[in-house]
């Protein structure tokens, strides 16, 4: 039996004018690939390789200069921002940079927000039991406003698994936390595969990325390796410049 991709891509370029006359920079290079329902895949590579770009062409928040992106059966190449939004209610969750949160309410508030907007009945139990798997037990009634960044980035991940998403984008979502806040996120990921969802992680941490079912090695726009199984030793060797940023970054 043939298993539809939860979302691909085929041939896609992503390409920014800088300025009048100047020539494009390509930020993806004609980039092909498909990601399957309860698959666990991480993108890695250095700074600039295309990882962000490459889930923002997924998740249709850059329109491809060339090529077909596909998110849930939907072409979304040539989509209206209204029309892509209408996909995502259908069980796209994204973690990007851009947390998206409301600063002003309490933490188990922006959890149940999306569900509060969508009237659907919320469940504060289910909550904050989420909240306490991710160490946020002590910070489920606190502003947003008053939580450092790590704790945020743990409360973005809250709000996707409360209402577990068919596919996940997510985009560096263990970049500001200690190692203790990190295993916890990565587990969560983990059981999200585990239970059917699609989980796509763009990341630096080779460690992370190597808890993947299959890992894309993303440089200069372009796949250039996919690691079925990875280990940190095999990225390492596929993604050097990315080893070397992590070894910055952490050491």
């Amino acid at each position: 039996m043939t298993i539809d991709p939860t979302a691909f891509c085929r041939e896609v370029w992503l390409s920014y004018q800088s300025g009048k006359g100047a020539d494009p920079t390509h930020a993806l290079r004609g980039v092909s690939t498909a990601v399957y329902p309860g698959e666990f895949v991480s993108v890695v590579g250095p700074s600039g390789s295309g990882k962000s770009s490459l889930l923002h062409a997924l998740a249709g928040f850059a329109r491809p200069s060339y090529g077909q992106a596909v998110l849930l059966g939907a072409d979304i190449s040539r989509s209206r921002q209204a029309a892509i939004a209408k996909v995502h209610r259908r069980g796209v969750g994204v973690i990007f940079q851009s947390l998206n949160l409301v600063p002003s309410l309490p933490t188990v508030e922006n959890v149940l927000l999306p569900s509060r907007f969508a009237h659907a009945r919320v469940d504060f139990g289910r909550a904050t039991s989420i909240l306490a798997k991710l160490g946020l037990e002590h910070r489920v009634k606190h502003r947003t406003s008053s939580l450092s960044g790590g704790e945020q980035q743990r409360v973005a991940l809250a709000r996707v698994l409360y209402s577990p998403p068919t596919i996940l984008l997510a985009d560096e979502p263990t970049g500001a936390l200690d190692t203790t806040s990190t295993a916890l996120v990565l587990d969560q990921l983990q059981q999200l595969a585990r239970n059917g969802t699609t989980v796509m992680l763009v990341t630096h941490d080779l460690a992370a990325g190597a808890l993947a079912d299959r890992a894309l090695v993303m440089r200069d726009g372009q796949i250039v390796r996919e690691v079925h199984q990875p280990t940190i030793q095999q990225l390492t060797v596929s993604a050097p410049a990315a080893a070397s940023a992590q070894q910055v970054n952490h050491g």
